[in-house]
């Protein structure tokens, strides 16, 4: 199902009153890992666009990173089964593809974990602009427009000699 988003809707901050089912669904979708970089939740991420509960369905949008995306199925489906293991009732998650997803939706948190394991994460010049995450140089050079997956470029640190993906800046 392809939908329009009229509104988005964020993780509740801590402290801030949610209803308990939207409340619910967002603690579950924070333990639905992204297939292809496995450190990253799919809120870490930011393709969750808003998370809806009305007369006794949840309607969750999820924007995937790329039309194209070959996770998109996946993720999906990790979706409806964290929000099943919760038992919120009826479940619908909707494609949501404007606007399109920007690696500007990255959380902090997410951009810190891409870090830790070793991917850079996207900055607003990712071209002219990339930190190697193990040393911080940025004598880097790239060996390839494409790393381990189409939304990550392949580089190597001219210091420390060691190969990194890159976050490609969407």
């Amino acid at each position: 199902m392809v939908t329009e988003v009229t509104e988005t809707l964020a993780a509740p901050v801590r402290g801030q009153a949610a209803g308990p089912p939207e409340e619910r669904a967002w603690r579950a979708l924070c333990s639905v890992m992204d297939p292809e970089l496995p450190v990253l939740s799919v809120v870490d991420l930011g393709i969750v666009r808003y998370v809806r509960f009305a007369g006794g369905c949840l309607r969750v949008g999820i924007t995937p990173t790329y039309s194209g995306c070959p996770a998109t199925e996946v993720i999906q489906r990790s979706v409806r089964e964290a929000l099943a293991r919760e038992e919120l009732g009826e479940v619908t998650v909707e494609t949501v593809l404007s606007p399109p997803w920007t690696s500007e939706w990255l959380s902090e948190e997410g951009r810190r974990k891409l870090q830790a394991f070793g991917i850079a994460a996207p900055t607003a010049r990712a071209s002219c602009n990339v930190t190697c995450p193990r040393c911080c140089s940025h004598d880097v050079e790239r060996v390839s427009e494409f790393g381990s997956t189409p939304c990550k470029a392949h580089y190597r640190c001219s210091d420390c000699l060691e190969p990194f993906d890159v976050f490609k800046c969407i």
